[in-house]
């Protein structure tokens, strides 16, 4: 049997993360235990507080503790609700646990905010991971140095694995399921929980909100004015002699607040403004090419489908009420 460890470690856990992943194993023993006579995921919790409570005390769990897990198998971090560090403070105790198992043999996975947990013991070091997109600004100030993609459902590299938010963790489950007891097992389950299995980006449901939780009064200006101007052809020169300072020392300045340059910054800003512009109005791909200040086609379409991980056209379909509405 292949174990499977939900770590109960302290601070505010989302239930629904926890217990939809448990289930996607679930469903996967009781597909196995129909064709084999017997389930393959021995499904396990274990924390450093035997009784962890849920939703304001309104039920709680019982964990094993961690001294009683010998071997294991693949350790799931849940999310986390909590936004102050995503309860890694709280868990200085369980990061040298999951380190050991880690180089144990054991897999480690975390699931939406999980991430945080996991990047703290430093197993995503030199990796690609994935967390929610709101969680994004946090993530990048806290651990500057990783590889985070947040247009990503799912990560996998050497035994660590992430999944985006919500849902996503779902489909991690899933895919771990696929790995250890195949494709027919995945898509039963997929089946029955409804679940999207060949979804593999979270692109077009990010919410560009800006990253303006900084300290840098100069560079959130700067932002502000990009927002008010973002049908205009902003060049990197033009906003860096707006804020009185060399192109060097302003695109330093503003990746250091931001995380991202200020190309990339103006470019999500434009792809956020075309996405409401496709969910709220019946307006061409060509208008709304034009009202963020792009003349190019060719080049908007790439750039949006970069961004929002479809194609213009294809967005509009998905999201715009009003064409939803004519396709029935």
């Amino acid at each position: 049997m292949k174990q499977v460890t939900f770590l109960i470690a302290d601070g505010i856990l989302k239930p629904s993360s926890l217990f939809n992943a448990i289930e996607v194993f679930e469903k996967a023993n009781e597909f196995l235990e129909q064709i084999t006579g017997e389930p393959y995921f021995d499904i396990r919790l274990t924390g450093t507080n035997l009784q962890q409570r849920l939703v304001n005390g309104l039920f709680s769990l019982q964990v094993a503790p961690l001294q009683d897990i010998d071997k294991a198998g693949i350790i799931i971090l849940p999310s986390f609700a909590e936004q102050e560090d995503y309860a890694i403070r709280k868990n200085r105790a369980v990061l040298d646990w999951i380190i050991s198992q880690y180089h144990a043999g054991s897999e480690v996975a975390s699931l939406c905010t999980g991430t945080f947990l996991l990047a703290a013991t430093g197993l995503l070091n030199g990796k690609p991971c994935a967390t929610h997109w709101k969680a994004e600004a946090y993530f990048r100030r806290l651990f500057p140095e990783l590889d985070l993609h947040t247009n990503k459902i799912v990560t996998d590299q050497d035994g660590v694995y992430t999944a985006g938010g919500a849902i996503s963790s779902l489909n991690l489950a899933l895919y771990i399921v696929e790995k250890y007891s195949g494709r027919e097992t995945a898509l039963y389950v997929a089946r029955v929980l409804q679940i999207d299995i060949d979804r593999d980006s979270q692109s077009s449901f990010i919410m560009f909100e800006g990253l303006k939780d900084h300290k840098d009064e100069v560079i959130r200006d700067i932002q502000h004015f990009i927002e008010q101007h973002m049908g205009d052809r902003l060049t990197v020169d033009q906003l860096a002699i707006h804020c009185s300072m060399d192109r060097i020392n302003f695109t330093r300045r503003f990746k250091k607040a931001t995380q991202l340059s200020p190309a990339d910054y103006v470019q999500r800003i434009k792809v956020e403004g075309a996405k409401r512009l496709f969910e709220s109005t019946g307006k061409q791909i060509n208008e709304v090419m034009y009202e963020v200040g792009y003349v190019d086609v060719k080049a908007f379409r790439q750039l949006f489908k970069k961004i929002a991980g479809m194609t213009p056209g294809d967005y509009r379909n998905k999201f715009n009420k009003a064409a939803y509405t004519n396709a029935f």
